[in-house]
């Protein structure tokens, strides 16, 4: 997604229109993959208990100032950034941005529930930080499946998407390291925590999604 084509960087934005309902199909079921496996990396990360991911810092901040619960204050968040989105450009919302904003709590409940006994707090220090690297590896593979799907990205994810399409002269990887690094600085000045993993995310989500769009668009059939 992020190939160079004649100099000039490829765009995310696309027109689906002429997309048949089987295609629709395939390019969901596809998403449905990709957030799952993405979802994956961010239970893995979050049971590391070595940091929150970026986003969360920012919605954990900004909680505690509207007096709120975290998951109202994120719901809130997403279903106003969808609005704006919708409504200043166009190509980026799709069905798919609907089922990652709200299938993303479900599948991390389930995987939770799967290896909170093995991976948590307790752990030994190596399980954790590896717990925490593989869930940046696996959560960037996740999220350019879901990219590559064309089917739509979750809204604060479209965030960089946008951005990078709109700044031609600066790499996706880039982008995203500055909308992460954004997220972070306002939410630790709201009061939100930050951890090591958080920062590991910032410098690291960016830089893997980009390694892994190409490689997963080779593999992924087109829809």
């Amino acid at each position: 997604m992020e190939a160079v084509q004649k100099g000039k960087k490829e765009q995310f934005a696309s027109d689906t229109s002429a997309r048949t309902a089987k295609d629709w199909a395939k390019a969901l079921l596809i998403l449905l993959i990709g957030l799952t496996v993405a979802h994956l990396g961010v239970t893995l990360f979050l049971l590391s208990e070595l940091g929150t991911d970026t986003f969360t810092v920012f919605i954990q901040g900004l909680a505690r100032n509207v007096h709120l619960t975290v998951g109202t204050v994120h719901v809130i968040v997403l279903c106003i950034l969808m609005i704006l989105m919708a409504v200043t450009t166009k190509g980026y919302i799709k069905p798919g941005t609907i089922l990652c904003a709200f299938c993303g709590g479900p599948i991390i409940d389930l995987f939770t529930w799967v290896f909170q006994d093995f991976i948590n707090g307790n752990a030994p220090m190596g399980i954790r930080a590896a717990s925490m690297v593989a869930g940046c590896i696996i959560l960037s593979a996740g999220m350019s499946v879901v990219i590559n799907s064309n089917a739509g990205t979750g809204p604060n994810d479209l965030v960089a998407i946008i951005l990078s399409d709109k700044i031609a002269s600066v790499q996706f990887r880039w982008v995203r390291v500055g909308c992460d690094l954004f997220f972070v600085t306002l939410g630790y000045i709201l009061g939100g925590t930050v951890g090591v993993g958080t920062i590991a995310a910032v410098f690291l989500t960016g830089p893997l999604v980009q390694f892994w769009l190409p490689r997963t668009k080779k593999l992924l059939p087109a829809c």
